[in-house]
């Protein structure tokens, strides 16, 4: 075999040989890339449903959890705040309920599963300033005829004890009512839809 002529069966040997490392090395860098781009656990985590423990809720009270990064109110409603709902329809922007500020399951007077339990994502719908819980009611500083519920410090926006905006405020809609459920009647599924109707 002189010098000028080649083995093209080895020439073809090593092509093939040099192709299948170079396949397994751009896999092997490819593999950490991709992964690099998919969620955490820390990010499937914030995003997940949250289970909370409502049964050592006072009446009256409310809780405060966080879910996606953001606060959701939990209150338990005496019977007394529940019937002064009925009595604030002429005083509120969307007393129905009609923008879609809460899944169909809650689009009821109380927009909730269980009257007692409103649940709410703490967040004011005009600028997404963070609400305080006013229970009091009649407050002097907001007004003789206030019903209680929440007050928006940033610019004014009121909202009744059923998250529901009132008239003549900043605020355009109702707060945001997060999908949610209960597993039995002291956990509550923040996150998770409900399998009523």
């Amino acid at each position: 075999m002189s010098q000028d002529q080649v083995d093209t069966s080895k020439r073809r040997f090593l092509l093939a040989a040099t192709g299948a490392v170079g396949g397994v090395a751009a896999a092997g860098v490819a593999i950490p890339f991709v992964g690099s781009m998919l969620p955490s656990a820390k990010a499937k985590a914030a995003g997940a449903p949250i289970e909370v423990d409502v049964s050592k809720l006072e009446p009256g009270a409310q809780l405060t959890v966080e879910w996606r990064g953001k606060p959701v109110w939990i209150v338990r409603r005496t019977p007394e705040m529940i019937a002064q709902l009925d009595q604030n329809a002429d005083k509120l922007s969307d007393p129905g309920s009609e923008a879609q500020q809460q899944p169909e399951y809650c689009k009821n007077k109380t927009r909730s599963l269980k009257p007692e339990y409103l649940v709410v994502v703490g967040v004011c719908t005009h600028l997404g300033c963070s609400p305080t819980f006013r229970a009091d009611k009649g407050a002097a500083d907001l007004g003789g005829d206030w019903p209680g519920g929440y007050y928006c410090p940033c610019h004014g926006s009121r909202f009744d004890l059923a998250g529901r905006v009132f008239k003549n405020v900043p605020a355009p809609v109702n707060l945001v009512v997060p999908p949610h459920r209960y597993v039995s009647d002291a956990v509550l599924l923040v996150g998770a839809d409900s399998k009523e109707s």
